[in-house]
């Protein structure tokens, strides 16, 4: 007893669309046909069929599946390489639902990268997208440092800070400046800061720095950039105090936040 292209197909739990392409490809080898023009199909067909089928269930792809089917010195390769794949599928996966479980169960916010818990969704909004635009270019060490600093209590000048109004008056600016370079200075003292862009950036420097300036520029109002400035003239008189070599001075000029988790959180790395 033979089968139409349809049985084959129901047999074989498929399509007769996807039988005639295995024709095409050459994988599945045409049948005789019987004298009014229909194809014959039989057992060997089948086997056959339901081998590619398997296959193409494991992932295998159809230009690899002679290969594989042959059993000949490459397939074994050919099913290493294809189980690395699924296994880097499963990580990433798995990766998705821990992303996933902490935005639906511990309340992290999709506008936040990777990581950031629900302390950083309290964040305004600007000061969330600083973040995300400072993911892009630093590394995960950087941002894991960032991180970090949300778990601790929060500072209330840090709080002022990010909800500092545009028309904050000079005095609060000049206070939060003030306060800002000395906890610069207590960080720089027990090496707690991420100190160089270029180190902390998985970009080239000149990439990192548009990224870090322009999200300062774009994510602060007139009042925190000041401030910003402010911390930086502070930091670069002192360091012109001390006779530094002038490295501090290049960065604040780049708005690099290289001082201190006020610098990182704010002036993004």
């Amino acid at each position: 007893m033979t089968w139409s292209t349809r049985q084959l197909a129901e047999l074989a739990d498929t399509t007769v669309k996807t039988v005639r392409h295995y024709h095409k490809l050459g994988l599945l080898e045409e049948p005789e046909r019987a004298p009014s023009g229909y194809k014959r199909y039989d057992v060997r067909h089948l086997v056959r069929l339901m081998g590619i089928r398997r296959l193409t269930d494991l992932g295998v792809p159809l230009s690899d599946i002679p290969t594989v089917a042959a059993a000949d010195a490459r397939s074994k390769e050919i099913l290493r390489t294809l189980d690395a794949e699924l296994a880097a599928n499963i990580e990433r996966q798995q990766h998705m639902r821990r992303q996933l479980a902490a935005i639906l169960e511990d309340g992290a916010s999709l506008g936040l990268p990777a990581g950031f818990g629900a302390a950083a969704a309290t964040l305004p909004q600007a000061q969330q997208d600083l973040l995300v635009a400072s993911s892009s270019v630093l590394t995960p060490t950087a941002m894991s440092f960032i991180r970090d600093q949300y778990t601790r209590p929060r500072d209330k000048m840090d709080e002022e800070f990010e909800h500092l109004p545009a028309d904050a008056p000079e005095d609060v600016r000049r206070r939060l400046a003030a306060h800002l370079a000395a906890t610069v200075r207590a960080q720089r003292a027990d090496r707690t800061a991420l100190t160089d862009l270029d180190a902390a950036s998985r970009r080239n420097g000149k990439l990192a720095r548009s990224v870090v300036t322009q999200s300062v520029v774009a994510f602060y109002n007139e009042a925190q950039l000041d401030v910003v400035r402010l911390l930086h003239g502070l930091l670069q008189k002192e360091e012109a105090e001390r006779g530094g070599t002038g490295e501090t001075l290049r960065a604040s000029n780049s708005a690099s936040p290289d001082h201190s988790r006020h610098s990182l959180r704010r002036a993004s790395p």
